[in-house]
């Protein structure tokens, strides 16, 4: 199970870092499209980051496990509705309710080795 777990952390991870960076154009652009500025956009990309990193960190540091993989799974939770507000296709949702779900599985699964 924990390797289940790690290996969702770095899902997790690497596929916010590859949209962050790779496609940071469609982000522009989605961000254009649901009416938020550059200063939004930059802060979410940073905290995204950051909270990316941080559940890479914790394949050796636990702890930090948890509160990254909660603050991870708000942003997908926003991006969800973000996606309802502009009524994209079903299809532009699917990413990051697959990312919700990981994250929620990984908070879970951090919860409860801590507690």
């Amino acid at each position: 199970m924990e390797s289940l777990v790690a290996a969702a952390q770095v899902v997790i991870a690497v596929s916010v870092f590859f949209v962050w960076v790779v496609r940071l154009p469609n982000v522009e652009a989605e961000f254009r499209e649901y009416g938020l500025s550059d200063i939004v956009r930059n802060a979410v990309g940073a905290a995204k980051m950051s909270a990316a990193a941080l559940l890479l960190a914790g394949l050796w540091y636990p702890g930090l496990v948890f509160p990254a993989a909660v603050v991870m799974a708000g942003f997908m939770l926003c991006a969800q509705y973000f996606h309802l507000r502009v009524r994209h296709p079903l299809t532009k949702y699917i990413a990051s309710f697959v990312l919700l779900v990981l994250s929620l599985g990984v908070a879970v699964a951090a919860r409860n080795h801590v507690g």
